[in-house]
């Protein structure tokens, strides 16, 4: 091999080095992130939490999508920091929210500043007896999220969690009863916390479907495309 092919070799495996450390630097980043979101909202600190997002995000919540800064300020600080804190940008004493960020799969895409991302959440939340009304309840959700780097500096493009499952802590997600959280069903401005507008084919247990991936099977290549048992689709159909 020639001094100048050597060095080519050299400059060639440098270069793919850089890339993959880029790569696995930005994964974390994003893993960062997402993990920081999940504090924040746990803490309640709502204004910190639009921070992290790109100017025009999407924030898909319960049956709706809040669009751009200001549809994200609406649900974190018009909805949820006066519903819960009485609009206290952090946490108050007796109300709890605890949902920890889990089984993380974050995939960086080609152009280096888009990311993908789905995580599972365990949340357990309540309100204690002596700060007004008592509850207790479970509930698990998943995201599957877009992130994209701004400026040099990863950013929430798209948050969209999907509820699955709800339960009191006394009966159970086998009691589950119907209806447990009521999805988005009214839009801005006639609903002035609501959302820009509403989702379609959102449901909660004991209604039990996938949420998409955004990855393929690592292994055959191939798209993750569950089947759905045909008694499950007659009784949805008999349902409507």
């Amino acid at each position: 091999m020639s001094e100048s092919d050597r060095i080519k070799a050299l400059e060639d495996q440098v270069a793919a080095l850089t890339k993959r450390l880029t790569v696995s630097e930005d994964e974390q980043a994003v893993r960062k992130l997402h993990h920081l979101y999940g504090y924040f909202i746990d803490k309640c600190l709502y204004n910190e939490t639009v921070a992290l997002f790109t100017e025009d995000c999407e924030v898909h919540f319960f049956g709706g999508i809040y669009k751009g800064h200001a549809g994200a300020a609406r649900l974190y600080i018009e909805r949820f920091q006066k519903n819960f804190t009485h609009g206290n940008n952090g946490p108050i004493d007796g109300f709890l929210l605890d949902h920890p960020q889990l089984q993380d799969i974050v995939d960086i895409q080609d152009d280096g500043v888009t990311a993908l991302g789905r995580f599972r959440c365990m949340m357990q939340a309540g309100r204690h007896k002596d700060y007004g009304e008592p509850r207790q309840w479970w509930e698990g959700g998943l995201y599957e999220n877009v992130y994209k780097k701004v400026d040099g500096v990863w950013r929430i493009h798209i948050l969209n969690y999907c509820p699955q499952w709800h339960a009191d802590f006394e009966t159970g997600w086998a009691n589950t009863r119907p209806n447990y959280v009521p999805f988005l069903d009214t839009i801005y401005p006639e609903d002035p916390t609501g959302p820009d507008e509403l989702k379609e084919d959102v449901w909660l247990w004991p209604t039990h479907k996938v949420v998409p991936f955004h990855n393929i099977h690592p292994v055959t290549k191939e798209p993750i495309v569950p089947e759905r048992w045909q008694g499950d689709i007659d009784r949805e159909k008999a349902g409507k």
